[in-house]
């Protein structure tokens, strides 16, 4: 399409800008809008590396993140510059790789180490932008081998070609005019008065953006088969009720990687979406471990997937991932900023500034705002919030969870009582997220000298070891000790506690006492419904939950006494499993804030929203806490309910 006067006049006034601002020996070829970016190539950027005034004194003028490059002609020649690079790079930093993208001018350094890549101040970097005219990125080595992250960053590399395309074509449709909106209005397509499918769309008159579009984990509905019949409904959002079409939307906005949040975006791409879906970088890796995993959950049981790896794989080509604290254009009309929600690896809570200080939103998706082994808790200032989107999972007046240290000890005790009973202990977990922070639990307690240092081996099984593989790739996302246990190769998701259960589970089954974490956190698919069917007829064993059931997740049946159970046997037929084992709920290790922690957050939250909407709960924890949210703070409160407009302004 061709360009307007006015959008060209915008660009050419950027343009003229930055060029006036660059000095003349630094060779000035040409501007590009990347994406939310914009990028200026230069023959001698070296002159711009060697004083970072001058893109601080640009970015401050544009009010956007500049990147600069060499032109190509600039550029040395790969094998020398990685001979240069390899010079450059003290060999502590552990470099694994080193793959050159010409359709960008950058160059990804793989290490184990990329603090020392970097180098103090970002020295080593400019050096080697400087001596090789070579943009150079860093990427962290996982300590334990991932096929996730290394089947993503390959996919980035091999469609760089299409990658530069979708981003050129989304900075032309970024930098445009600024539009006035004259009203903004949010419409509920899933997760509200309910947990599951959650996705908010927002509009004005000129963008149309959606936060989260996920489906539901619910039983009955065949691991979302599309081909079930009257469940289905209750699956997906209520896109095809938002009086829309699919291409006409401008961004997807995810807060995490968990299904009920994405899981019906490749769906999107397949039926036409060709726009950015914005999220952190682990939530993006994450993303394509949950999906893949779904895709092969869903054949595996039988059904039919709403989509395939081919549309999973189109998505993550149009992921554009940022950072905490990055402020960037996703319309003409919408920043969005990413901040710490404390929930899971790379979780986010979103706030967005509408116009020119028009309006300004904060969704938190999923969040935790008290303490984890994992994460700092959610963070409670902003700019401004005249609406706040919150979750209301554990929202209830009655949703009050134990410390924490008397939840680990709860855990403790009872894993102490089943193994001195000589029998196994169950804990059914979502891969990302709840299992890693049971390891760091049973990693601390376990290789402590007392009463819990119990000599018996902990089993892993399912996409637990591939999640926690993720986590190792980006520890400046995790706690701060955490953190540094990693950089320094003690990580404790290796510990020698630990085993991975590869292959037939026999050995498990047929041995002696012993601690399972098993991916599956709602006895909904995976491992843990396997070691369920085996171990639930023996009354030595435990099951122990430590995380959200859904309402009709059979997690929540077994958990409120459910003691004879339809599972599918070995030849396709169901069986009926009687439940003799133990079944516990230890509370207070849960991903998402207990009311109480609802409360604070509220409480803590700078500056004070003027109107409040709960959502992502049952629907009597979310109108509890839109009471409790309008009496506390004195301000609108509601719980909208799904397909519910409200005008904002």
């Amino acid at each position: 399409m061709k360009e307007s006067s006015a959008e060209e006049s915008k660009k050419d006034e950027a343009v003229n800008k930055i060029e006036s601002m660059i000095p003349e020996e630094a060779g000035f070829e040409k501007v590009e809008f990347e994406g939310p970016d914009i990028v200026v190539y230069l023959r001698k950027p070296k002159v711009l590396y060697q004083d970072d005034t001058i893109i601080r004194n640009i970015a401050a003028t544009i009010k956007k993140k500049i990147i600069i490059r060499s032109v190509a002609s600039a550029l040395m020649n790969p094998e020398e510059a990685q001979k240069k690079i390899e010079e450059l790079v003290p060999k502590e930093a552990g470099i694994t790789s080193i793959k050159f993208v010409q359709d960008f001018g950058e160059v990804y350094i793989d290490s184990m180490k990329p603090g020392l890549v970097i180098g103090k101040g970002g020295s080593t970097l400019k050096e080697i932008a400087i001596q090789t005219g070579w943009l150079a990125k860093t990427l962290r080595t996982p300590t334990m081998n991932s096929d996730t992250i290394t089947g993503v960053r390959k996919l980035m590399f091999n469609e760089s070609a299409f990658r530069k395309k979708f981003m050129m074509g989304l900075g032309k449709k970024i930098n445009t005019p600024i539009m006035k909106s004259e009203w903004l209005k949010a419409t509920a397509l899933g997760g509200f008065r309910e947990v599951g499918r959650s996705s908010l769309l927002l509009e004005t008159p000129h963008s149309k953006v959606i936060i989260d579009c996920g489906i539901s984990p619910e039983p009955g509905i065949k691991g979302l088969d599309a081909n079930v019949g009257s469940d289905i409904n209750k699956a997906f959002p209520y896109l095809d009720s938002a009086n829309f079409s699919i291409n006409e939307l401008d961004a997807v906005i995810l807060t995490h990687a968990h299904m009920d949040h994405t899981g019906f975006v490749p769906y999107l791409f397949k039926y036409g979406y060709e726009g950015p879906v914005y999220c952190t970088p682990p939530t993006r890796d994450l993303m394509a471990l949950l999906l893949n995993d779904y895709l092969k959950l869903v054949q595996r049981s039988g059904g039919t997937p709403l989509y395939d790896e081919k549309d999973i794989k189109k998505m993550l080509m149009h992921t554009v991932t940022r950072d905490y604290g990055e402020v960037t254009n996703i319309t003409d009309e919408l920043k969005l900023t990413y901040h710490n929600a404390g929930h899971i690896l790379g979780s986010a809570t979103v706030h967005l500034h509408v116009g020119e200080g028009m309006y300004n939103i904060v969704h938190t998706g999923d969040m935790k705002y008290g303490f984890t082994r994992l994460f700092d808790p959610a963070k409670t200032k902003y700019p401004r919030i005249d609406s706040l989107f919150i979750e209301s999972t554990y929202g209830g007046q009655n949703d009050i969870t134990p410390n924490r240290h008397e939840s680990e000890r709860n855990l403790m005790d009872t894993i102490k009582r089943t193994i001195d009973n000589k029998g196994k202990v169950l804990i059914p977990l979502f891969a990302v997220g709840r299992s890693q922070e049971i390891q760091l639990v049973l990693e601390n307690y376990m290789n402590t000298e007392g009463q819990y240092n119990l000599d018996v081996p902990v089993y892993l099984d399912g996409m637990i070891l591939e999640a926690s593989a993720i986590h190792t790739a980006y520890p400046e996302y995790l706690k701060e000790g955490l953190k540094n246990r990693i950089l320094n190769n003690r990580s404790p998701f290796e510990s020698e506690i630990f085993e991975v259960v590869k292959g037939e589970r026999s050995e498990v089954f047929d041995g002696g006492p012993a601690i399972i974490l098993a991916s599956g956190g709602m006895l909904n698919g995976g491992a843990s419904v396997d070691y369920f069917k085996n171990l639930a007829e023996d009354p030595k064993n435990t099951m122990l939950f430590v995380g959200y059931n859904s309402s009709n997740s059979l997690g929540r049946r077994v958990q409120n006494g459910l003691r004879e159970v339809p599972l599918p046997g070995e030849d396709g037929k169901t069986v009926m499993v009687k439940v003799n084992m133990s079944v516990n709920t230890v509370e207070g290790f849960s991903g998402h804030s207990d009311r109480r922690q609802l409360q604070d957050f509220l409480r803590d939250l700078k500056p004070k929203p003027k109107s409040i909407f709960t959502m992502h709960g049952e629907e009597q924890k979310c109108e509890d806490l839109a009471r409790t949210a309008e009496r506390m703070l004195h301000v609108d409160a509601r719980a909208p309910r799904n397909l519910d407009t409200t005008r904002l302004k």
